[in-house]
């Protein structure tokens, strides 16, 4: 099956086409449309702009993203079997953009739609055959599998016990970890997006001390706390740690010489607690697979110590973690959704399709 996928959920205008065959999904072509540079000098994503952005490029995108698959537009209706595109949860009037377009597109060229949701594809973005993984066997994921999903927006622990069939069994309860890297980054005056920001200060400190480890460098004495870590749930909470380091640059009068330091610790809080409670449901509900996805999933720290604390601790479980292509918002796994619910006929009628929040 051949799916045309269409992505506007926050401030990425995303098209691609994706042929799905069996239990996996080919990439035909993948167009992402960034607006991060609009929105850097607001410090965060603004709706309406956003929109706008969105009703201006859409178009172009998909068009690219014929192209780039080989298909005339003209001959659109002939080559693909169905319409995929993100209906929540996101900014509704960003939504409304692709919704709109994919019901106009399905009514003129005569193509069913799958309705698919925004965190349902970042899972399976680990369907996508260029993932990286390791002691990965096989195309098909054995099942029951646990799924860590983090981005700025949910921070949750997914349990899916076969093709859409998810049960969520751990969730954040306040800041999810996307925005607590955008909350700790903008303390630290380091700029937007946060976790990026972040990831670049930790790793100028982590090759700070490799260079300088025969000359005894002290390591930070800075010591955040790991929210929630030895709770009895799967639950999240990164409010306090982000109000942990307010606290400690309150107090610290040189913080502003000390950047570096402070990211590194952030983040490595962060990423305690994503991999312990993920090992944790791991372990709980005998997961012959554990996924990485969402956002966050580009931080190459929590993907180099989550797959080296699954090697140490689950042997049993096959690790999945997708290409970085695939983990930021794009339009490759809204498709990759949309082929497996196409081919269990999961369709919604155009005249029905709505934003779903």
């Amino acid at each position: 099956m051949v799916i045309l996928g269409i992505e506007t959920s926050c401030d990425e205008t995303a098209a691609a086409v994706a042929r799905g065959q069996g239990e996996g999904v080919e990439i035909l072509s993948n167009i992402v449309s960034s607006q991060m540079e609009i929105h850097q000098k607001y410090g965060g994503v603004v709706p309406e702009v956003a929109a706008r952005e969105h009703v201006l490029n859409i178009l172009p995108v998909i068009d690219e993203a014929l192209a780039g698959a080989k298909i005339n537009r003209a001959d659109a209706p002939k080559k693909l079997d169905a319409i995929s595109v993100t209906i929540g949860p996101g900014l509704i009037t960003s939504l409304q953009t692709g919704i709109e377009t994919a019901k106009t597109l399905a009514f003129v060229w005569g193509l069913p739609i799958v309705a698919v949701n925004h965190i349902e594809a970042h899972i399976y973005a680990n369907f996508i055959n260029t993932q990286h993984a390791t002691r990965n066997t096989q195309l098909g994921i054995n099942f029951p599998a646990v799924i860590l999903t983090v981005s700025g927006g949910h921070t949750m622990l997914v349990l899916m016990h076969g093709y859409g069939k998810f049960y969520t069994i751990g969730e954040t309860r306040d800041d999810a970890a996307g925005e607590a890297f955008d909350k700790a980054a903008s303390m630290l005056g380091i700029g937007y997006p946060g976790g990026p920001a972040i990831a670049a200060k930790a790793e100028a400190l982590r090759v700070t001390r490799y260079a300088l480890r025969d000359k005894k460098y002290k390591k930070t004495k800075i010591l955040l706390p790991r929210p929630m870590i030895k709770g009895p749930d799967f639950d999240f909470s990164f409010s306090g740690l982000k109000t942990a380091l307010k606290y400690e640059l309150a107090k610290d009068k040189n913080w502003k010489k000390r950047i570096p330091e402070y990211a590194a610790e952030f983040q490595q809080a962060v990423i305690d607690v994503l991999i312990h409670k993920t090992i944790k449901a791991a372990e709980k509900y005998g997961a012959k697979t554990v996924m990485l996805a969402g956002g966050v999933a580009a931080n190459l720290e929590l993907r180099e110590q989550l797959i080296k604390a699954a090697a140490a601790k689950i042997q049993q479980s096959e690790i999945r973690i997708p290409h970085l292509s695939h983990t930021t918002d794009n339009a490759a796994m809204v498709a990759a959704a949309g082929y497996f619910r196409a081919r269990a006929k999961e369709f919604t009628p155009w005249q029905k399709l709505r934003v779903n929040c």
